[in-house]
């Protein structure tokens, strides 16, 4: 099964965006993340809907952070991106009438459900300018010739 990278990739655009000076075009983003351009606009687009990032088209146009990065939460960026799935495990739906799978479904429902609100209640304490921080901490460690970022 194929994971859902799209919180780690916007989280990682977005600290990239608060240390630039102007807008990053959606190719600039999309060489960063190796995929196209498209895929930027789309999956941006729904921060963009949230009010997190605006856009512009023409010369200087691009992405720019709309909110302050200690005002933006991992929750909430998971939140526009739509709630992407968490786990991979799935519930079997071979038989609807059977007793056994709907109880067995109630119950991984109930708990995956349950572990999904605790990550999302964690990634609700941790700001952008939390993540920002950790970064800078990091590159600090990092002897300056091999430095990313």
């Amino acid at each position: 099964m194929r994971t859902d990278n799209r919180l780690s990739r916007m989280l990682h655009v977005l600290i990239h965006m608060s240390k630039l000076e102007g807008a990053a075009t959606s190719e600039t983003i999309a060489k960063m993340l190796s995929t196209n351009p498209v895929v930027v606009r789309r999956t941006m687009a729904g921060l963009r809907e949230a009010g997190y990032v605006t856009s512009s088209k023409g010369h200087n146009g691009g992405w720019e952070l709309a909110v302050p990065l200690e005002d933006l939460t991992m929750a909430d960026i998971y939140r526009a991106l739509g709630s992407p799935e968490m786990f991979a495990l799935g519930m079997a739906n071979d038989d609807p009438k059977c007793i056994i799978e709907r109880s067995v479904n109630a119950r991984i429902g109930d708990t995956l459900a349950a572990a999904e609100a605790m990550i999302v209640e964690q990634f609700g304490s941790m700001t952008l300018a939390d993540l920002r921080a950790d970064f800078e901490e990091g590159m600090a460690a990092v002897p300056a010739g091999e430095r990313r970022g």
